[in-house]
Parts: C-alpha cells; sequence; structure tokens
C-alpha cells in the first residue's frame, strides 16, 4: 500500500516536473489565424502620429473546431530580419519565452473566429525600424497555441517602416537658428565696440 502511494507521488511529481519544463516553441504552431494591416509594403509611418488598422480572423480552410481551444488573442509589432541584424536583443528564438522578435504589444482581447478590426496608434516610444505585425492565439492557460501574420514565413514581404520620433520640433529649430544669429551679432557688435575703444584710446 505504501508502495503504491510512493509511486503515486512520485508520478505527480515527474508530472509536474515535465509541466513547468515544457516550453512552447513558434515552429509547433499552425498558422490557422489571417491577419491584415492597412500599411502598404515600404509605407513609413511617423511614431505618435500615424495609425495602423488591423483585421484578423480564423482561417476556415482548417477543419472545423481546430479553435475550440483560443480563448484570447494577442496582437504585437514585430521586428523584420533586416531589423535584427547585428542586435541581439531583437533576436528570434523558437522558444516563444525567449523569443525577442515581437517586443511592441498592441492588444489583448478575447477570441473571436471572425470580424475582428481594432486601429492602434503608433506609439512615440516605438524605435525607428522595418516591422511586421503577428497575432498570436492563447489558451486557457495563456499559452500561444496558434498565430498569423502579415508576412510570408521568411517574414519577407508586406513590411513597413516606422519613423522614430526624433525629439526636435520646428519651433526649437527655430529658436536654436535665431539665438545663435544673435549670439554672432552680438559678438560682432562687441568686437567692434573694442575695436573703437582701442583707437580713441590712441
Amino acid at each position: 500500500m505504501r508502495s503504491s502511494a510512493a509511486c503515486l507521488v512520485v508520478s505527480l511529481w515527474i508530472s509536474c516536473l515535465l509541466g513547468s519544463t515544457y516550453a512552447a516553441t513558434f515552429s509547433s504552431l499552425h498558422r490557422t489565424l489571417i491577419l491584415t494591416a492597412s500599411p502598404k509594403a515600404g509605407q513609413v509611418l511617423k511614431a505618435g502620429e500615424d495609425n495602423i488598422t488591423l483585421t484578423w480572423s480564423l482561417n476556415t480552410t482548417f477543419a472545423s473546431g481546430i479553435d475550440s481551444t483560443y480563448k484570447s488573442v494577442t496582437v504585437k509589432l514585430c521586428y523584420a530580419p533586416i531589423s535584427q541584424k547585428d542586435r541581439g536583443w531583437r533576436k528570434t528564438v523558437d522558444e516563444l519565452a525567449k523569443d525577442k522578435t515581437c517586443q511592441h504589444k498592441i492588444l489583448t482581447k478575447p477570441y473571436t473566429s471572425s470580424n475582428n478590426t481594432f486601429t492602434w496608434s503608433v506609439r512615440r516610444d516605438v524605435p525607428g525600424a522595418t516591422y511586421f505585425v503577428r497575432a498570436y492565439a492563447l489558451d486557457s492557460a495563456a499559452k500561444e497555441v496558434a498565430f498569423g501574420q502579415t508576412t510570408d514565413s521568411h517574414k519577407t514581404t508586406n513590411l513597413f517602416e516606422v519613423e522614430a520620433v526624433t525629439g526636435r520640433h520646428v519651433s526649437l529649430d527655430i529658436a536654436s537658428v535665431c539665438f545663435s544669429a544673435f549670439s554672432i551679432v552680438s559678438l560682432l557688435g562687441f568686437f567692434f565696440m573694442e575695436k573703437r575703444k582701442a583707437k580713441s584710446s590712441k
């Protein structure tokens, strides 16, 4: 009896250990979501000014009920390969917990299979880079179980750019120019005054 109880405890412990070490991978996900974004290929959007309109739905070519475990959808802005080169902090990793491709969350909402539209204002803190958009379907444990994205599997189509906020404004530039001109004029005036004083003292 004690032996059976011990075996049961060990089995449960091993199950918990395996469950805790399981890591979702991108390569294991099915592309069951159809996702589109409003920017055209090569379009440049300005952070803090422009918007992206997104639509997504279930790909009905898959078997009925494939989305039975989908509870929510998370949509993210993702770095294209060209903007990941030599930037380890944006590196694509198959293990989703370690993946750095999609760092900018756009929204999370309950899952529905159709008629999903959302307009997102590009935040001012989004870095200048080339991007695409990806959506993940999550289960009740908030684990990724499927996806959809606006590019092909190689992430080379339908890419768009975001122009980062520079922190400079036209009024600031004008003030800077005026101040520089005033400084030059003041310096020249001071120079001529000193020269006249020097002449009058002779």
